[in-house]
């Protein structure tokens, strides 16, 4: 008996020994790659070529996480580059005399349209410069295409192709589904155009949603074509006509139509780039990647030392919710701390609030909405949309000075809906439960799943949301200078592109975050200053933790699942609308 004690105390202390040793080596590991991530700025080295390949998601603001994308075969870091830094970085190219060029390595780009836009904008600047840019691609996906056509040369692959068949607009319909399962969306909302809630009830479009999505998708397509035709002097109809009838089924077609320069192999783009740049044969290019260069010096400015003034970013990105939100939502806590420090420190003289949003709670919407109002009655607020800034995520740019947004943005989805579940006939009849209650009023158990609502209930419901919506309506109203009446009739929950919204005059300028930043130095009667981005990045253990818990599911669904997992999405997505919404019709993915 004494024998086996000792043998069993003995295992427990060897596991307990190793399992701190585990967790010191683990630590290491982990200080080994934050401190690697962490490196000192890298030294440009003359002649070189700048290489710009998107090959990750593009966020709003690049990632400190030294384990997103973490490469475990060779144990190196490889976080995500935002679309700040890649637009910074192509500024500083365009200064920097040690860059010659830049080189355009495009397949497939994991960004939005107006995403896109900005880094074809950024580009097109910096060809002011007078260097060059070359595009390649084995593939050019429609959106690597547009990006590519700012190019002075643009190449493919010579059993390439060029995927050049106009956009469409994928949306899923959860009826048959929740039918089967016997669960019933109670939905309550505004407007004609609150589209939101058809995947939970319909089994196709609505007339009004088609309408809505020909327009504004029309309006994207149109401003595609535009730049497409000015870059490679074609004509629109042409290249419509090429779209209809699939004619780019090659890449000898997309030579014969004009929309490449030539056909070659990677072989001898580089032996191209080298006469370009005058390097021997033998020797190789000096060239350092997008995502090296964010840590290359910037240019020296014309004024020393710091500058005490200064211009604050700040960044909303995800669905609006109240609190502080998970990773990539707009937690109304977090982002209301954001603006009110922005606001109360007095250094800052002025305030960009970068948006990409689809909305989310309304509740969450009204809290930020005070603190951009309150933010802009003290220093000029401009608002500077990315991909989305619908439904909530207009609420909470309408009272900013000026709205900044591109021609392909998503924005307006002025309306309000509420959805609850019943699922009495999924718990009783597919999982044979039943639910008693014992209730001290009349509608103590208002709202339960296992329970549809009743007629008062309803009423109340849209009462509630008809009131939020004409708060919703009064806020748009002062921050455009327009009437309730005008305002409504340009919402009921209807969405528009950023030309179709220049229109109705709910956005002011065309550009990206340099043309806000612009707008909120003027504005701010400033010439040396500084940015600074809130809210501030949690520090990488922080990140780590985030990693190990929730962010981790998501990504390891996503790989698994592939392109399915957008199906997933959707469907949780789809789910998750409980309560009052001031949320975009359905996920857009205009492809």
């Amino acid at each position: 008996m004494k024998s086996f004690l000792k043998l069993t105390l003995a295992s427990v202390v060897g596991v307990i020994i190793s399992a701190i040793i585990l967790f010191f080596v683990f630590f290491g590991i982990v200080a080994a790659v934050v401190s690697s991530s962490q490196d000192k700025e890298i030294k440009v080295k003359e002649n070189s070529l700048l290489v710009a390949k998107f090959n990750s998601p593009i966020t709003e603001r690049g990632s400190d996480n030294p384990f997103e994308n973490f490469d475990y075969g060779d144990l190196s870091p490889n976080p995500s580059l935002g679309l700040n830094d890649i637009i910074q970085n192509i500024n500083k190219a365009k200064e920097d005399d040690n860059i010659k060029g830049i080189y355009l390595d495009l397949t497939i780009i994991p960004a939005r349209i107006a995403t896109i836009e900005e880094i074809r904008n950024a580009l097109i600047d910096f060809k002011e410069s007078g260097k060059f840019i070359i595009s390649y691609s084995d593939f050019y996906s429609q959106g690597a295409y547009y990006l590519a056509t700012v190019a002075d040369e643009v190449y493919l692959n010579p059993e390439g192709i060029i995927d050049f068949r106009g956009l469409s607009a994928e949306l899923m319909f959860f009826k048959g589904s929740l039918e089967k399962l016997g669960i019933e969306p109670q939905v309550l909302k505004v407007g004609k155009f609150k589209s939101a809630v058809e995947p939970l009830i319909l089994d196709k479009m609505s007339k009004a949603n088609r309408e809505q999505i020909e327009k504004f998708m029309g309006s994207i397509w149109d401003h595609v074509l535009e730049g497409i035709s000015q870059q490679r002097e074609i004509a629109i109809n042409d290249l419509n006509k090429y779209a209809d009838n699939l004619i780019i089924s090659s890449a000898d077609s997309a030579l014969k139509y004009n929309l490449v320069d030539g056909l070659k192999y990677k072989d001898e783009i580089i032996a191209g780039l080298k006469e370009k740049l005058e390097v021997k044969k033998n020797k190789d290019i000096n060239s350092v990647t997008i995502k090296k260069y964010t840590k290359a010096p910037k240019p020296k400015r014309k004024h020393k030392g710091l500058a005490k003034d200064k211009i604050a970013i700040v960044y909303a990105q995800g669905t609006i919710v109240t609190g502080k939100g998970e990773t990539k939502q707009i937690g109304s806590d977090v982002i209301s701390k954001a603006l009110r420090e922005a606001r109360e420190d007095s250094t800052i003289k002025a305030i960009v609030f970068r948006i990409n949003s689809p909305g989310g709670s309304a509740l969450a919407s009204e809290i930020i909405w005070r603190e951009v109002k309150l933010a802009a009655e003290v220093k000029p607020v401009i608002a500077s949309m990315s991909d989305l800034a619908a439904s909530g995520g207009y609420y909470i740019a309408c009272p900013a000075d000026t709205i900044v947004a591109h021609e392909n943005t998503i924005t307006g989805s002025i309306g309000v809906f509420g959805v609850l579940f019943n699922g009495k006939e999924f718990l009783n009849k597919k999982l044979g439960i039943t639910v008693d209650w014992v209730k001290t009023n009349d509608h103590s158990d208002y709202g339960s799943f296992a329970r549809a609502l009743d007629e008062y209930e309803k009423a109340v419901i849209q009462k509630e949301i008809e009131s939020i919506y004409d708060t919703f309506l009064s806020h748009v109203a002062e921050g455009r200078n327009m009437t309730k009446e005008e305002v409504h009739e340009i919402g009921q929950g209807r969405v528009w592109s950023g030309v179709n919204a220049m229109e109705i005059g709910l956005i002011d300028v065309y550009g990206g975050m340099d043309k806000a930043i612009e707008i909120a130095v003027e504005m701010a009667g400033i010439e040396h200053y500084r940015t600074i981005d809130l809210p501030k990045k949690k520090d990488p253990i922080e990140q780590i933790i985030s990693e190990l818990t929730g962010d981790a599911k998501a990504r390891i669904l996503k790989n698994e699942l592939g392109e399915s997992y957008d199906y997933y999405k959707n469907l949780k997505n789809a789910i998750d609308q409980d309560g009052i919404l001031a949320r975009i019709p359905y996920n857009i993915e205009i492809k």
